[in-house]
Order: structure tokens, then C-alpha cells, then sequence
């Protein structure tokens, strides 16, 4: 098998960081070639230097493609050599079509003239490579993740993509989408498309790949050939530099009195008035307890963490809340913050920070009375604040005046965590809380999860990953169309008796 890429001697240098520093990667003609590395390794920097995003001249090193030295100054350079990168966050424009989506910037025209027509008949055929039923006219924001997606791959065939590189390409998608996905990139292997994936998730890298390489703090670690009984373990390793025997740090259960209670919990879609979401719902949260909740994606889960936080999702929201067995008023986010509650988004760059503000903005948000004086706030007490948590939760960043979209996924949720710990609350409400990060930077939030549980903290979990779910919690609600099918101890508790809950039904 030739190679098709030489990456050979990459550094990078940031303003006081050093993000690569001499990392060499080769991949062959026709093989999916997957990159690991913890939040913060250099993945992305890499490939934004072999995309053009990071032109020639910006980095030391040099890129070698079909056996060719070359210098891309611009996306558009590498595109034309049929380098096509699909970053985390989608590049389409959501109020326009499908076609129109996959030749923006490379009209199908004539004397400068669209021909809609052709453009359609290749949008079709398009369309039918990915596995989309969609017609062209489609608005792609009707469109789920998952089909999205799909556009974007399509997208890159447009432009007879000879490398596709894709960023980690399931972390917003549901289960079922991930493995479709998947699916379609074994199957342009089998075309002669050659790609690059980003992943944290092990399992999937294990299954699509042929070879995996791995960095860890802007290094390259080591090339391990999957198709040679690899496993996670051997990658862990690699990635975070020392074995990871337990995947789940240790913690003495010991649950006490009942914080938070949800009794006869009703919600019904805020715009389709005939469609209710959650059905007559019932729980209960421990002290020193961590509390899981399981579903397959559209269960309810979100909708039901939402409405109990300052009814921030759902209308004609009925039942009764408990906190230390008194009814509490929930019905504004204020009122539940005061009431003890907190909420960690699924979706911490949108919901869950300012991005364009700094670790110690951030930080006071939730709690602006806390470093408040006379309606002020106090400078030098944020700062405090802000360093006590930088401190407390491992946030690797040289100051908390860095802007928080500057740090990567891992930290950025640590940020989310202090932000909601400054409230001091009783209970926390974690939405996937280590979607989209490593697994070192996932062992860190789990510890933070112990110790909080250990401080007589209640902790409720919300998670697509039922090995998580299984590893962290005391006990389980398992959740479909909006109710709770059953309630399963950590003795109860396997992937085969949740799934059986779910399809019971």
C-alpha cells in the first residue's frame, strides 16, 4: 500500500505555547487512519496546518501529498489536491438548500449562469453515494445532526475528495446515526477515498480504522496498526501516559437522606399543544448519591432536566418539586438556583459559556452576588474566585484572563462545573457531561463527580454512554418517551437489562 500523505517534522508555536513540536504522521492510499490524543494534544492544530486553515510559512515542517512536496497557503490550495476537512462544528448555512449547500463556492454554472437542472441531477446522485433520501430542495435546517452530516460528506465529494478528514464526526450524534456514519466510511473506502478521523471514542476508532496515531502533548506517541488485535487499553496508554486499569475512579457509596424529589411530573411540548413530553414522572436524588438516567436519544431526557431547571423548556409544567422534603418553587432559573439546584447543558458552547469571555467571567456568572459588593462587582474577589477553581479542578490554562475558547473541550467543561459550584448548589444536573472529551479528561470529571458526592452532594447524570452510566452511578432511571420504564441498582445494572427496559415497551 503507497502513501498518500507524509506529514514530516510539524511545529506550531502560539503565542507562549508550543502546540506541535516535530509531529511526523503517514497515511496510506485507501485506509481510514485515526487520530487519538487527549483535548489539547494537537489533533486539530495538525490538521488545520495540512488544510490550509494554517498556511505555509506559519509552521515548521513540511507536507508531502501523492508524492509531491506542497505548500497550501489557503483552504482553497488544499481542496484543490482533494484535501477536504469536516470540522466538529458544521460549515453549512442552515436556511439554505441541500444543493445549494454542496456547491457554495462551486456552482455548477455556465457564463456565469447557475444550471439548476445539473445541479440537482448531481445533488441526486450525490445524495444517493451518502445513503440521503432527502431531495435537493431540502432546507438543511430541517435537517437532524446525523443527515447533516451526510451533507457535508457529500459536499466533499462534490470536489472529488481524495483525503477526507473528519473531526470527530459522532460526537453529536445518537447511536444509530454514529454507526450509519461509519458504515459509509467504510464503504468510501471501498471507493479509494482515504480518511482521517478524530475520535475519543475508542470503540468506533477500533472498528473502522486501519491504523491509529497517537499524540500526546503535541508529540507524536506512536502508529499502532488496528487490524493487528489492538486494543483500548494499548491507546489509553499511549494517550494519557500511563495505564488506566480502572476506567472509573473509586468511591465509597454511601447514600443519606433524600435532597431532591420530583413527584407526578408532567410537560408538554412548548409549541405542539397535543404532544406531551414527560408523563407523570416521579424520582428521587440522595445525598452523597449519583443518581444515572438512561434513554435513547429523544426519550426525554434533556426535555425533563430542562423544565425542572426554571421550567427552561416545556409549558403546563405540573407536579410537585421537594428540596430536603419541602416543596420548592422552580418556575425560574433564579428560583432554582436558590432552591439548590444546578444544571450542566448538553451543549456547553452554546448554553453552557461565553466563549469570548475569560475563565474568570465565566466562572462568576451563575452567582454574581457572591463577588458582588453594594451591586459591584469586586475585580479582585472574581479573580480569587476564579483562581480557587482553576486550582480546584485542574484547569490546565496559564491564567484565568485566557479567553474561554481558547481551551480545549475537556477544560472548557471544567469551567462550566466551577461556574455552578460557585453557586454552592445541593444537587447538580450533569447533561452528558463528558461529551466530546478525552478519556483523561473524562477520569478527571469523573473524580470531580466522587468528590462532590463525597461533599453530601446529590448528583443526577444524564448520558448516552451507558459504560459511563454504569460506572459512575448508584442507581438508574431508565427513560422512553418520557417516562421512566424502570429503576435499576449498580448491582441491577448492565447495558443488556437497560436495552431490554427500552424495547420492552
Amino acid at each position: 500500500m503507497t502513501d498518500l500523505l507524509e506529514m514530516q517534522g510539524i511545529s506550531k508555536t502560539f503565542p507562549g505555547v508550543k502546540a506541535l513540536d516535530d509531529v511526523s504522521l503517514t497515511v496510506a492510499q485507501g485506509e481510514i487512519h485515526a487520530i487519538c490524543g487527549e483535548n489539547g494534544a494537537g489533533k486539530s492544530t495538525l490538521m488545520k496546518v495540512l488544510s490550509g486553515v494554517y498556511p505555509t510559512g506559519s509552521y515548521d515542517g513540511r507536507i508531502v501529498f501523492d508524492g509531491q512536496p506542497v505548500d497550501f497557503r489557503t483552504i482553497r490550495d488544499s481542496e484543490d489536491r482533494g484535501i477536504i476537512i469536516i470540522h466538529q462544528e458544521l460549515a453549512l448555512v442552515p436556511l439554505l438548500t441541500i444543493a445549494e449547500n454542496i456547491f457554495l463556492g462551486n456552482e455548477r454554472a455556465t457564463r456565469g449562469v447557475i444550471d439548476w437542472p445539473e445541479t440537482y441531477r448531481q445533488t441526486e446522485a450525490l445524495l444517493a453515494k451518502v445513503g440521503l433520501r432527502e431531495t435537493p430542495g431540502t432546507i438543511v435546517d430541517t435537517l437532524g445532526v446525523g443527515k447533516q452530516q451526510l451533507v457535508e460528506i457529500a459536499k466533499a465529494l462534490s470536489k472529488n475528495v481524495r483525503l477526507l478528514i473528519l473531526d470527530e464526526p459522532t460526537a453529536a450524534l445518537s447511536e444509530s446515526d454514529s454507526q450509519a456514519l461509519l458504515d459509509l466510511l467504510l464503504e468510501l473506502k471501498g471507493q479509494g477515498v482515504t480518511s482521517i478521523i478524530i475520535s475519543h471514542k475508542l470503540n468506533e476508532v477500533r472498528r473502522v480504522a486501519d491504523s491509529v496515531t497517537v499524540i500526546r502533548d503535541g508529540a507524536t506517541i506512536s502508529t499502532l496498526d488496528a487490524r493487528q488485535g489492538l486494543t483500548e487499553d494499548r491507546i489509553v496508554r499511549d494517550m494519557v501516559g500511563r495505564d488506566m486499569a480502572h476506567r472509573y475512579p473509586d468511591r465509597d457509596r454511601r447514600a443519606g437522606e433524600v435532597l431532591f424529589e420530583l413527584q407526578g411530573w408532567n410537560v408538554w411540548h412548548p409549541e405542539q399543544r397535543d404532544r406531551q413530553m414527560i408523563r407523570d414522572l416521579s424520582m428521587n436524588v440522595r445525598a452523597g448519591e449519583v443518581v444515572g438516567i438512561a434513554g435513547l436519544m429523544g426519550s426525554g431526557r434533556t426535555e425533563l432536566a430542562m423544565s425542572v431547571f426554571g421550567r427552561s423548556y416545556g409549558r403546563d409544567i405540573a407536579g410537585q418539586a421537594l428540596v430536603r422534603g419541602r416543596p420548592v418553587d422552580l418556575s425560574t432559573v433564579d428560583r432554582a438556583i436558590a432552591a439548590g439546584l444546578a444544571y450542566v447543558t448538553e451543549d456547553r458552547k452554546t448554553l453552557g459559556l461565553i466563549l469570548d469571555e475569560t475563565i474568570r467571567r465565566n466562572t462568576i456568572l451563575a452567582n454574581l452576588d457572591g463577588v458582588a459588593r453594594r451591586g459591584v462587582v469586586d475585580e479582585t474577589r472574581e479573580t480569587e474566585v476564579a483562581e480557587t477553581y482553576r486550582r480546584q479542578l485542574r484547569i490546565r490554562t496559564p491564567s484565568v484572563f485566557q479567553k474561554v475558547m481558547n481551551l480545549s473541550g475537556g477544560n472548557q467543561q471544567k469551567v462550566v462545573l466551577a461556574k455552578w459550584l460557585f453557586t454552592d448548589p445541593d444537587v447538580l444536573i450533569l447533561d452528558e457531561p463528558t461529551r466530546g472529551i478525552d478519556v483523561g479528561a473524562k477520569y478527571e470529571i469523573y473524580s470531580i463527580i466522587n468528590d462532590l458526592s463525597a461533599a453530601g452532594k446529590g448528583v443526577v447524570m444524564i448520558s448516552s454512554e451507558m459504560p459511563e452510566l454504569l460506572g459512575m452511578c448508584d442507581r438508574i432511571y431508565v427513560m422512553n418517551e418520557g417516562r421512566f420504564v424502570g429503576e435499576l441498582t449498580a448491582d441491577q445494572a448492565s447495558q443488556e437489562a437497560i436495552m431490554s427496559l427500552i424495547v420492552r415497551e
